[in-house]
């Protein structure tokens, strides 16, 4: 277990390590599909943060990246093709991680949002999708306006 989530539920320790599923589907949605090639893509970045995150994250990181795949494909198929009322549980589910993650210690609260967060920006730039709509609605101190 995860030294930080020790004072949540099982339900929210496990929205929190499908976070960054929830963000690559996201990120790889594009006409209301899933682009394969963004898909490969979502799952080797998401695989890479357990080498690149900062310290503090590592060992969320590795959790993450043993059931990344799974959650990923649970997710596409739940909400794909994508239309108003899969946008809007997405919307849902990052509205939930965000109540989660103020629950957890400052330091490690902020350390997850911006890892989500540059990793959200990175796969902006490299793919023009929906992650602005998703991620980035909450302000964050420090990081946002």
């Amino acid at each position: 277990m995860i030294e930080e989530f020790e004072g949540l539920s099982k339900a929210e320790q496990k929205l929190l390590l499908q976070a960054p599923a929830i963000v690559s589907l996201i990120a790889s949605i594009g006409n209301g599909k899933i682009d394969q090639w963004k898909k490969i893509d979502a799952i080797k970045l998401a695989h890479l943060k357990t080498f690149t995150a900062p310290p503090s994250l590592i060992p969320y990181y590795k959790e993450v990246d043993k059931t990344f795949k799974h959650d990923f494909q649970l997710y596409e198929k739940i909400y794909t093709p994508i239309n108003d009322a899969s946008a809007a549980l997405l919307q849902n589910k990052i509205d939930l991680i965000n109540n989660v993650i103020a629950k957890l210690e400052d330091e490690f609260a902020f350390a997850l949002l911006a890892s989500l967060l540059n990793y959200a920006e990175h796969v902006k730039k490299a793919y023009r999708g929906l992650v602005p709509n998703f991620v980035f609605p909450f302000p964050i101190f420090g990081l946002t306006g």
